[in-house]
């Protein structure tokens, strides 16, 4: 059977060189960036295959070529006896390969490997001499920190795997890399403690990433949805870092982790909701220090998602809460605003999303004076205008610069504050306490690979308490481990 660009992964490759190398153009459409470099050694016909900028042409030069050359001189009477010379004798490259089919031919040369046909022999060689440019290791751009690290994952899975050993240097540590998707053929890479995961979780996991139906992963997003068990919700089952040294603590707790080639930022399975609330700086930071710092992310949490709400409220339905003093201020700053108060916040929020958009979108340089354009003249001409009142401005920016203190949380807080507004402005506090009460009912019931989302606080479990509402000091945190599995409730078998 002859291979072509649709049908080609499980056919043979065949002992024939000119056919082998017409077999591989064939799949690749004769490319502009593929090279063949046909050669002889001695009497026998190679070729040396591989993509233009994938490899380092000092390491192929010095490791590959040189070496092959000088066998010009040897006597070789076979291409089986040069094949056992390489195999047997030559080591040429730590990392080398020997397919048989097209399927793994193809997925080594587009990973960077040179592959080496011989006429007479039908399997190939493949050596990792992968020189693609890629991104330095830089300091993460979405979780800062004061004390701790400021290395953080890159683009390259086998660069993230090393920042990931470097940490845990336990032969307990697993790396299982592996290719998913049809068409693009993604490197991903499982993480976990062989001690401390199930390896009927690791499984379930390993077969639902081999049966994606993807035709590419362009960022971590594409994956997290078919990894998460949680039902519909604003929620998710799968945290999310860009820093080796919490994808680290969540694997020695127990978690499996999955590094994707082509994105910096690493998944986490299962998460927990409350380690939104935690941050590596709490661990570094004396434990006093560290649970006031959680509390103030607790609260912030709270006036992100209801502060605009409860204002709405108050002011619609329930005045009398205020005192006379701030009931009249309050009044004379709502009477020149001629759209209703729930109106007015929504428009208020809509508006910061619209800025926060623009300014993310737009080049640095940028969206820092679109900030200052959309924050300070747009907003305060609308207020000289009686367009929007004083107050409820004020309102909306706190609440939207208590946002930034739970980063993780943006996506839900940002959902829940509008459903929020939209219940105190229809139900007053009333709608918003059956809002708060379906938001937690619906948090408490989530689970994901049978972990539950809101533990160890639903259901209880006493002893992983010492790290949710308080810090306690590393040498009571010492005497026992943190686990996943071992949260009560837990059933990931």
């Amino acid at each position: 059977m002859t291979p072509d660009m649709y049908n080609f992964n499980k056919i043979p490759l065949v002992e024939s060189l000119k056919e082998n190398a017409q077999s591989i153009e064939n799949i690749l459409g004769k490319s502009s960036d593929l090279l063949m470099n046909p050669f002889k050694i001695g009497d026998i016909s190679c070729n040396l295959v591989c993509f233009e900028g994938m490899i380092s042409t000092q390491t192929i030069t010095n490791l590959i070529l040189v070496p092959l050359t000088e066998l010009t001189d040897k006597n070789i009477p076979s291409p089986q006896k040069l094949f056992d010379h390489i195999k047997n004798n030559m080591l040429l490259t730590i990392d080398r390969g020997m397919p048989t089919e097209y399927g793994d031919l193809i997925r080594r040369l587009m990973s960077g490997f040179a592959i080496l046909l011989i006429d007479g022999i039908d399997t190939a060689f493949a050596f990792g001499v992968q020189g693609y440019e890629t991104r330095g290791i830089d300091e993460p751009s979405s979780e800062g920190n004061i004390r701790g690290s400021h290395e953080g994952f890159v683009e390259t899975v086998r660069t993230s795997m090393s920042l990931v050993r470097r940490r845990i240097k336990s032969p307990l540590l697993r790396f299982e890399l592996f290719s998913v998707t049809e068409t693009s053929h993604v490197d991903v890479i499982l993480a976990y403690m062989a001690d401390r995961v199930p390896m009927k979780l690791v499984k379930r996991l390993r077969k639902r990433l081999e049966e994606l139906p993807l035709e590419t992963i362009l960022g971590s997003g594409y994956v997290e949805p078919f990894l998460d068990d949680v039902k519909p919700t604003l929620f998710s089952g799968v945290s999310v870092t860009e820093r080796p040294d919490v994808f680290c603590s969540k694997i020695l707790e127990g978690r499996v982790g999955l590094l994707i080639e082509g994105t910096p930022f690493a998944l986490v399975i299962p998460s927990l909701f409350i380690e939104n609330f935690q941050t590596l700086d709490d661990y570094n930071f004396r434990p006093f220090y560290a649970c006031l710092i959680r509390w103030i992310r607790y609260l912030a949490f709270f006036l992100a998602v209801f502060l605009p709400a409860v204002y709405v409220a108050m002011v619609t339905f329930h005045p009398e809460l205020f005192n006379h003093t701030l009931l009249v201020t309050l009044a004379a700053a709502e009477q020149t605003a001629p759209l209703p108060l729930a109106v007015e916040a929504v428009i208020v929020l809509l508006f910061y999303e619209i800025i926060r958009e623009a300014g993310v979108r737009l080049p640095k340089n940028v969206g820092g004076a679109v900030s200052i354009v959309g924050g300070l003249i747009i907003g305060d001409a609308a207020v000289s205008a009686g367009i929007i009142s004083n107050p409820l401005l004020l309102v909306c920016a706190i609440s939207v610069t208590a946002s930034f203190v739970i980063p993780a949380l943006n996506q839900p807080v940002t959902m829940l504050r509008f459903i929020a507004v939209a219940a105190g402005g229809i139900c007053g506090l009333y709608g918003i306490s059956l809002l708060a009460a379906v938001m937690l009912v619906n948090i408490c019931s989530l689970e994901n690979q049978g972990a539950p989302v809101m533990s160890p606080i639903s259901p209880f479990t006493p002893k992983a308490m010492r790290d949710v509402l308080i810090r306690i000091g590393f040498k009571k945190m010492a005497k026992g481990r943190a686990s996943v599995e071992k949260l009560h409730g837990v059933d990931m078998d």
